[in-house]
């Protein structure tokens, strides 16, 4: 019998809006310096969320024209759920304003959206649609003065999955080198999942794609929203021949003048081992590569497979795939199963990042609720990801002596699986050394780096004290991240 206490949110009749209450307080060993209340927050479903700020509120907007807003990323509002139907204050009536995508896409709902504001001051929303078991997709964009809409449609932009003799959007037949009479699913898009990003020079772009052919970027004109003429779908970035891999963002850091292109491989659902990763390019049209050094341009799958993991398995960097910690004391336990379709937001006032995604929990099914997490550049210049959702914490002076300690271990590997990474128990010790479940050293190399080796693998990141559901109190913990492109996690044990 499984006797672990899980730690989740109260779903409510609705399925929509949830509270999650942390009970509990702060332990006499935490550092008094950093003790913070218990914290509480307000949880919402958006699956594939993508984040924006205006005017101080954090706004998402994702699949089924599902939305919410956060003033602090940690108590979130729905503005609306999952219905792209006439209800929805998005639009109008958005099956009668985007009519011709649902007809093209032949579905009744969206996938992921992305807004963003251009020079003009308006909002403009990235939709898209798609059969689901073919690439039979478009895309188009929608312009709104505010930023919970009502939004008026501009046109799709996009289209894929035709067959011979089917136009493209402008009306010109598939007959030329790029366009071919027939569609191509393992080297043409499928056109859904857009993010649109300036780059640090001011110039517009999006990047888009899911499975089917692969992960593509175009350039854009940022006075209309629009694609620029001539360019077809874009220019490939990575993927094809339908492995999986999905939901492009991209993020510019000034920190360390990389761009850098997070992603999610595996299938979304419960057991699909849904999982991010990030390659980063000092051009925002590549090419892109992973901490080991290899060039994305030709990661897909093998000739003639559909959804061969084993193919892209190995490339990018994993930042966070299945986990559950338990605290061996009290066998409270927390986790995620299949986060990913993640977006990024960098705060350029206080240089801090966030990751906000969709995840499911461990064996709770399909629900799923959206999640924060602070991110950190290690000294490489990759992002490592807090262990524990993101209450307000920073990184701050922490000595050896408060990082010395039995702590609950999680090594996400490179898995693309449904298997989830249970945590180990290991010791930090007084000499540096590491005992239990693995074996190595660690160390301080400054205010809050981390160094660890494990099994004659390094990991480079930070330590960082946080608030942790399963010690129910802020407790030490540490995030670093191995050349090889795989993440690990400590959490200590209270």
């Amino acid at each position: 019998m499984n006797k672990k206490k899980r730690l989740y949110s109260k779903l409510t009749v609705l399925g929509l809006v949830t509270t999650f209450a942390l009970l509990g307080g702060c332990s006499d060993n935490s550092n008094e310096t950093n003790q913070a209340e218990t914290p509480s927050f307000e949880d919402v479903s958006v699956h594939d969320p993508s984040v924006i700020k205006d005017d101080g509120t954090y706004y998402v907007f994702g699949s089924h024209l599902a939305a919410a807003k956060t003033d602090d990323l940690m108590n979130w509002e729905q503005i609306e759920g999952d219905g792209a139907d006439a209800s929805n204050s998005l639009f109008d009536n958005v099956k009668e304003e985007l009519s011709e995508t649902f007809e093209w896409a032949q579905t009744d709902t969206l996938w992921a959206a992305d807004v963003t504001q251009l020079e003009d001051g308006r909002y403009y929303m990235y939709y898209n649609a798609c059969r689901g078991d073919s690439p039979r997709s478009a895309m188009g964009v929608a312009v709104s003065d505010n930023i919970e809409g009502p939004y008026e449609d501009l046109g799709i932009i996009l289209k894929s999955g035709m067959g011979a003799g089917e136009d493209d959007v402008d009306g010109t037949p598939y007959d030329d080198a790029f366009y071919p009479e027939v569609y191509n699913a393992t080297v043409h898009p499928n056109v859904v999942d857009p993010h649109t990003f300036f780059d640090k020079d001011g110039k517009l772009w999006m990047v888009y794609g899911s499975y089917s052919g692969g992960i593509f970027i175009l350039e854009m004109d940022a006075t209309t929203g629009m694609p620029l003429e001539g360019q077809g779908y874009g220019k490939k970035l990575l993927g094809g021949d339908h492995s999986r891999i999905e939901a492009p963002y991209m993020v510019y850091s000034p920190e360390t003048d990389y761009y850098y292109l997070y992603l999610s491989y595996g299938g979304l659902d419960a057991i699909g081992g849904y999982n991010m990763r990030v390659v980063r390019s000092e051009n925002p049209d590549g090419p892109y590569y992973d901490a080991a050094g290899n060039e994305m341009t030709d990661v897909k799958g093998a000739a003639g497979t559909v959804f061969d993991d084993g193919s892209i398995e190995p490339f990018g960097v994993k930042l966070m795939g299945n986990f559950e910690f338990t605290n061996p004391e009290t066998e409270i336990s927390s986790g995620y199963v299949s986060p990913g379709h993640n977006s990024v937001y960098y705060d350029e006032e206080t240089d801090e990042q966030f990751l906000i995604f969709h995840t499911r929990f461990p064996d709770e099914g399909e629900f799923h609720q959206v999640r924060v997490h602070q991110m950190f550049m290690n000294e490489d210049g990759w992002p490592v990801v807090a262990p524990h959702r993101y209450t307000e914490e920073s990184l701050a002076q922490v000595s050896e002596k408060e990082i010395r300690g039995e702590y609950s271990f999680i090594n996400h590997g490179k898995e693309i699986s449904d298997e989830v990474k249970e945590s180990l128990s290991i010791e930090l010790e007084k000499n540096n050394s590491i005992s239990g479940d693995v074996s190595g050293e660690w160390k301080l190399t400054d205010e809050n780096s981390a160094e660890l080796t494990i099994d004659g693998v390094t990991y480079k990141g930070v330590f960082l004290e946080q608030w942790s559901p399963t010690a129910e109190a802020v407790v030490m913990t540490f995030t670093a991240l191995s050349e090889e492109g795989i993440a690990i996690w400590g959490s200590k044990i209270q």
